[in-house]
């Protein structure tokens, strides 16, 4: 499978293109700036605009599928529907599905079917409330394009840890441990991503978790 990783620096999408070409796929790793002087095997890094649909769509031409894991800057949160919008524009002119990395703000807290994380203080404390409603109007444009895509919140606390190869999959509702702690590592996000990519699901929208 050829799958291009936009956002391929970052903490997600750096996974991605490690787990993916652990599993043998060949990776178009598209970087904001210049590209790193090493990648692992089977990838090529591509500088690419994300903002760009109509160079982004020639990037994207001939693969099978498509991971975007960009994250706004500090101060910038605004910026994620519009990249997302046109990310998605991209992979509908190629006709290629696209996996989006979204937040876990648009999640339903467990037990209470009628809240989402992005109103919980308990979830998003105040330094993250711009990035969560970004990423709850993330996916709202997500369900709104017709591009063929599906939208991966994660849980509560992503963070660099160890590769377990292990994890649960829920849909639309925060997973939590029986601590009340909702997290995976990014490790493990990437094996969920790639989980997803080589047999996809009919969601549209899912989340993961331990």
């Amino acid at each position: 499978m050829k799958i291009a990783v936009v956002g391929a620096a970052g903490m997600v999408g750096s996974r991605v293109v490690t787990e993916a070409t652990r599993r043998g796929h060949d990776l178009v790793a598209v970087f904001r700036r210049k590209p790193p002087a090493a990648l692992p095997p089977g990838s090529t890094a591509v500088e690419g605009d994300a903002n760009d649909p109509g160079h982004m769509g020639r990037l994207f031409a001939g693969t099978d599928a498509i991971v975007a894991a960009t994250r706004p800057a500090p101060g910038h949160e605004h910026t994620a529907v519009t990249t997302t919008t046109a990310l998605l524009a991209a992979a509908e002119a190629a006709r290629t599905r696209i996996l989006v990395v979204g937040g876990a703000a648009p999640l339903r807290i467990p037990g209470h079917p009628d809240r989402l994380v992005v109103d919980s203080p308990d979830h998003v404390p105040p330094a993250y409330r711009a990035i969560a409603a970004a990423s709850a109007a993330q996916l709202d444009a997500c369900r709104a394009h017709p591009a063929n895509g599906v939208y991966l919140s994660p849980p509560a606390v992503l963070e660099p840890g160890a590769r377990t190869g292990t994890y649960r999959r829920g849909t639309t509702t925060l997973i939590t441990g029986v601590d009340g702690a909702s997290h995976i590592s990014a490790e493990d996000l990437a094996v969920a991503v790639l989980d997803e990519l080589e047999n996809p699901s009919e969601d549209e929208h899912f989340t993961v978790g331990y």
